[in-house]
């Protein structure tokens, strides 16, 4: 039998609209409003997760396809996360909480002194999932859009940056000795000149350092760039890869080499696959699930279709379903890499429909062909995961308290019979808990 595991969620929609598109909008949450976001908050920590990852994105994308961005709410409109964290950390006590960020939306002494009072103001609870995305660089007067690489190799300038200010307060220097009124000791602080690159700044950093570690640092990205950016840089690796036992072991040795050629053990970072599962009451309503999923009607296409117009910026529920799909639609924007999803190994010859539909079916976790079962069929499925050597999962959705209660109400239970989610977290923040097995 595997050990515990660590488990997050992650808040795909991100601070948008919450059940938009679902029956549940019905119960008539306000999603500019904190509510539904700590009532489900509080629900992660009664479940014993240790964080939830606020999903970004701070650009509606190309001037030209706004309305596909926004008119089903999939792009959009989003507020920013790290302002929603506050309200989180207020409603828990130890869940962690890990904002998006974006390295071209913060300066970096700006950076280091929010994301501190932040961490002292949660007991280091704080997380941040630094994302590289360089579309939404014409809205930070960037002077032009980095190439993929040159994005991380930024990202990695701005942490180090936000991290030798964090650590401008040498050991000693804050004192607070009220018997010789002495507060902090300046000639213990240690100056900053950073001339970088992309950055220019001074320190010290006029926040105080922390006593219960820096804040977590997650990062998501499969390329070989991304791999390394997180084995040098991240405590949290949000990972995308086939659940098979020789993807799984060949993905986490990637990470564990990278973070070894950067100075770090292995055991430094936390791997953890993202999953998004559907789980039944009965093994015959999860057959039914997938069964059904096979044929889907137009109404389900077209649904699917408008997220993936959103995310292609490109109207697919303009088009005929059963033509071809051309793939000249797409703008030189659209990455390709995101078209050959859609396309898959069905080739540019076959129908709209046909590329939708495979987006719709789905499998049973009992024969590993998907996510559809039961908790005990997830729990085994887990099990496994962790005989391979894996630290944890992120499973995924809005953050609505149906969708959490729907996914975890028969499967926690299980989980903690089989030892595998916890039950306690120790103290120290998010840092401890993520150290604590």
């Amino acid at each position: 039998m595997t050990g515990p595991q660590h488990f997050g969620w992650f808040l795909a929609r991100g601070f948008g609209p919450q059940g938009w598109g679902y029956p549940s909008l019905d119960w008539d949450y306000d999603w500019t409003r904190p509510e539904i976001y700590q009532e489900a908050a509080r629900t992660l920590e009664r479940a014993g997760f240790d964080l939830v990852i606020i999903e970004d994105a701070p650009s509606l994308g190309s001037p030209d396809t706004l309305d596909l961005r926004v008119r089903h709410a999939f792009g959009g409109p989003k507020h920013d996360p790290l302002l929603l964290a506050p309200y989180l950390f207020q409603a828990t006590r130890h869940l962690g909480v890990v904002p998006t960020v974006n390295p071209a939306a913060y300066l970096p002494y700006t950076a280091a002194r929010q994301f501190s009072t932040l961490q002292h103001l949660s007991g280091h609870r704080l997380g941040l999932n630094v994302v590289t995305d360089t579309g939404s660089a014409r809205h930070f007067s960037a002077a032009e859009q980095l190439g993929h690489d040159a994005a991380y190799d930024r990202a990695e300038e701005w942490l180090a940056g936000i991290r030798s200010l964090w650590r401008s307060w040498g050991d000693g220097a804050l004192i607070g000795d009220r018997d010789t009124d002495l507060f902090a000791d300046g000639s213990k602080l240690h100056s900053v000149t950073h001339r970088g690159e992309h950055y220019a700044f001074d320190g010290p950093l006029n926040a105080v350092p922390f006593t219960d570690g820096e804040p977590a640092v997650v990062s998501p990205g499969g390329s070989g760039r991304g791999l390394g950016f997180a084995g040098a840089n991240s405590d949290v690796q949000l990972a995308l890869a086939p659940l098979n036992e020789a993807s799984v072991r060949a993905y986490r040795a990637k990470i564990h080499d990278a973070a070894i050629a950067a100075g770090r053990s292995a055991s430094d970072i936390k791997i953890l696959f993202a999953i998004q599962p559907v789980i039944t009451s009965s093994a015959e309503e999860a057959d039914r699930i997938v069964a059904a999923s096979a044929h889907p009607d137009d109404e389900a296409l077209v649904q699917i279709a408008r997220k993936q117009s959103s995310d292609l910026e490109t109207d697919l529920t303009a088009l005929d379903l059963d033509r071809p799909l051309d793939t000249s639609v797409f703008g030189e924007h659209v990455s390709r890499g995101s078209i050959q999803r859609l396309i898959g190994d069905r080739g540019e010859d076959a129908p709209l429909r046909a590329h939708l539909t495979a987006l719709a079916r789905t499998g049973r976790i009992a024969d590993r062909s998907g996510f559809v079962g039961t908790a005990e069929e997830f729990a085994d499925l887990i099990e496994e995961l962790g005989d391979w050597g894996n630290d944890g999962v992120l499973l995924w959705g809005d953050f609505h308290p149906v969708t959490l209660h729907r996914t975890l109400d028969e499967l926690v239970p299980v989980l903690r019979r089989r030892g595998i989610l916890r039950r306690e977290y120790v103290d120290g923040g998010l840092q401890a808990n993520l150290r604590a097995f």
